[in-house]
């Protein structure tokens, strides 16, 4: 108990030494659209997240039971929240999705699109799954991501909008991402996002035995475009399934 105690002590002084000054100035009337760049955890911070993302992801599988008014949503909801304040910020013409599943993500986004009075959604799934929800932002596509068909479909609705938002989510293998990443980065207008999930398998932490995947396509294709950099300020919450996969497009 003792122990416990000055642990306490120990963390509420850090924390105290942490806290800016308060300024004289008056406080902006809105918060900044842009998040301050946080340093990655490292040392014993980083143990803890990943000790934690182990239970939460591979342990648990608390990601399987995460729902939105009423719809299977299989993602971090931390991640689901940065989606919040991205949409938000950017207040997106247009979110391109690739793997609906059971369409709870694109339900999500088409229910912060309302808030803003703008927008739709184009979710891509090889596969045609019954009881998806439905809403009059969202058009369901039924084809493999990388066919021909989808990718000249998607640059269609594409033309012309102001934001576009890209996410990855469908087949993780590393080939197939890949592929995704290159047929689609150039859709992604500056500023916004291209987003890739998952990046957390084949070993960052999870499941290590899966293979190259999301996070090792991400690396091939940084190497080969130099449009886009990692924000780490989208891992503020230090638990995140996509791990170096928020990409911001350079603005020229």
């Amino acid at each position: 108990m003792r122990e416990l105690r000055r642990e306490n002590k120990r963390l509420k002084e850090e924390l105290r030494a942490r806290k800016p000054e308060k300024s004289k100035k008056a406080a902006p009337a809105q918060p900044p659209r842009v998040s301050t760049l946080r340093t990655p955890a490292a040392g014993e911070e980083a143990e803890t997240v990943e000790r934690f993302h182990l239970l939460y992801r591979d342990g648990k599988r608390i990601d399987k039971d995460t729902w939105w008014r009423g719809a299977r949503v299989i993602k971090c909801p931390l991640d689901l929240w940065i989606y919040q304040e991205l949409i938000f910020e950017l207040e997106p013409d247009l979110i391109i999705e690739t793997g609906t599943m059971y369409g709870g993500s694109a339900f999500y986004f088409a229910s912060l699109l309302d808030l803003l009075g703008k927008g739709e959604v184009v979710t891509i799934d090889k596969n045609l799954r019954e009881g998806r929800p439905e809403h009059p932002r969202i058009t369901y596509l039924t084809g493999s991501s990388t066919a021909d068909r989808m990718v000249q479909e998607a640059r269609r609705r594409a033309e012309g909008k102001r934001v576009v938002l890209v996410l990855l989510d469908s087949n993780h293998k590393a080939r197939h991402v890949l592929d995704e990443l290159r047929a689609y980065h150039g859709l992604v207008t500056a500023g916004s996002y291209l987003v890739i999930e998952d990046t957390n398998i084949n070993g960052h932490p999870v499941e290590p035995d899966f293979g190259p995947g999301p996070m090792e396509a991400l690396q091939s294709f940084l190497e080969e475009n130099g449009d886009f950099e990692v924000d780490p300020a989208r891992e503020k919450f230090l638990l995140t399934f996509n791990p170096h996969g928020w990409l911001r497009r350079k603005v020229a």
